[in-house]
């Protein structure tokens, strides 16, 4: 694997780097040990892009980038570094310069908007009693609880930050739709993914925890996309 680039996988809302742990354990099985999973603070599109970036400026090879949810708006934004050599976009926002998450939400609103609750200190969560209905519907009942209990929260300001200039523009792309996702609406995906002009688009009957609930799919297209960005 050492022609293959650094994998830097960068998580969303609701979650952190833990989220990515069935994908983690499918890469390593495909012979990936050049594996990184970020932690976000979820405070603001520019915190999480420039903690992202130092994760990035400290592979001195190729990266490929993988994002989940508003990960995929993490990668679009931090993703222009030269040793960026492609994007991934896991049921994720790609929005174009001047788009938020917040505002490509609201041309089809998701399913699971009604359950996400802000508290006090602007943070917005999925309501525990709903995370399972809203966020992975697909998984177990006992998985559910544990995301739901252990859920990051991110600053409610954050569904507002714009793109600058996005990396979609500049990097080879592929994406994975979730048909049953109820976090991001299923049509929204299928029209970034176009827009994206990705080498490759699959769509998964998963819903929005598809790296969790069918890691086995999303670890092969992130393996299709590093094998094409190691030729």
């Amino acid at each position: 694997m050492s022609n293959k680039p650094a994998i830097i996988l960068v998580h969303g809302f609701w979650g952190g780097a833990a989220h990515w742990s069935k994908v983690i354990v499918e890469l390593t099985r495909k012979g990936y040990r050049d594996l990184y999973a970020v932690e976000n603070p979820l405070t603001s599109l520019a915190d999480d892009a420039e903690r992202t970036r130092k994760m990035i400026a400290a592979r001195k090879g190729p990266v490929l980038l993988v994002g989940h949810f508003y990960g995929g708006a993490v990668i679009t934004e931090a993703g222009n570094q030269p040793n960026v050599v492609g994007l991934v976009y896991i049921a994720a926002f790609a929005p174009d310069a001047g788009e938020s998450p917040g505002g490509i939400s609201a041309k089809h609103p998701p399913l699971a908007f009604p359950n996400l609750a802000p508290d006090d200190d602007g943070y917005l969560w999925v309501k525990q009693d709903k995370f399972h209905e809203s966020f992975c519907q697909d998984l177990s009942a006992d998985e559910a609880l544990v995301m739901a209990v252990t859920q990051k929260a991110p600053l409610a300001s954050t569904f507002g930050n714009e793109i600058s200039e996005p990396a979609w523009k500049h990097k080879p792309c592929w994406y994975q739709i979730s048909s049953e996702d109820r976090m991001i609406a299923p049509e929204n995906e299928a029209w970034m993914a176009d827009r994206l002009k990705a080498r490759k688009v699959i769509t998964l009957k998963a819903s929005h925890a598809s790296l969790a609930s069918m890691p086995g799919e999303v670890a092969t297209l992130i393996d299709e996309a590093a094998t094409a960005c190691s030729t």
